[in-house]
């Protein structure tokens, strides 16, 4: 079983990976964790912002292979298929405090963040293509529309790890806190939004992520190519021989 941690605290959800035993990788339980989280926490009106977070040495690994394969058809009622249109559907301002890996889904459910800090730490990874696979999460669409279409081509393509400093050169980062700071500082920032008209913080939001319709079909084509590609001869092997190490 995986762990996600949550506290509320002033209109601020908090979010915690706690799996530090396997560097915070997500398994099917964790998904449906998050999305039960997230879906109360966007009808509760005592919350008005949610913030993601991991431990000092780990904001999250990605998926967890072994589970996820387990499950591997990629259909409606998949975990990670509903977390990931669930994040794309939240009204509510999401914030995230990034130390460490962030890896796959670590720095794709980013994409779907407001405001985004990293410490000297952190370390980025997009392996989709290295994995025989495909981005998922709309990466494909919405991180050239961030970071512009080379760079893009440069994360997803090679998957290579990028550190805070080229995260945030590139803006995919709004900052970088010192490690003893940032998750106060993004908690701070989170009770910044949560003390603001709640409606008016949502519209400007809504009005900023203009193009939601765009990015849904976008997600939907890439699961179809996520889905193929992870039945491919490739990506069976690539798999068994990251299941071995």
């Amino acid at each position: 079983m995986g762990t996600i941690k949550v506290k509320d605290d002033n209109g601020v959800r908090i979010i915690t990976f706690y799996r530090p035993e396997k560097r915070n990788a997500l398994n099917l339980h964790m998904y449906t964790q998050l999305t039960e989280y997230l879906t109360e926490g966007e009808s509760n009106t005592e919350i008005s912002a949610f913030m993601f977070r991991g431990q000092a040495d780990c904001f999250t690994s990605g998926n967890d292979v072994a589970d996820f394969l387990k499950n591997s058809n990629l259909g409606a009622n998949h975990p990670a298929f509903k977390f990931l249109f669930c994040l794309l559907d939240l009204t509510k301002p999401v914030l995230a405090a990034v130390t460490g890996a962030a890896v796959g889904i670590g720095t794709t459910l980013l994409l779907h963040c407001d405001l985004i800090y990293a410490d000297n730490s952190a370390q980025f990874q997009l392996p989709f293509v290295k994995l025989a696979l495909v981005p998922e999460a709309g990466a494909s669409m919405l991180l050239p529309q961030i970071v512009g279409h080379m760079k893009a081509a440069e994360w997803l393509m090679l998957g290579e790890s990028f550190n805070a400093e080229s995260a945030h050169q590139y803006g995919l980062v709004n900052d970088i806190i010192t490690s003893e700071d940032i998750f106060n500082y993004t908690l701070q920032q989170a009770h910044k939004l949560a003390a603001l008209p709640p409606m008016s913080l949502q519209t400007t939001k809504q009005l900023m992520r203009y193009n939601k319709t765009a990015v849904r079909a976008h997600m939907k084509t890439e699961l179809a190519e996520f889905a193929k590609r992870l039945a491919s001869d490739e990506a069976k092997s690539r798999f068994a021989a990251f299941l071995q190490k």
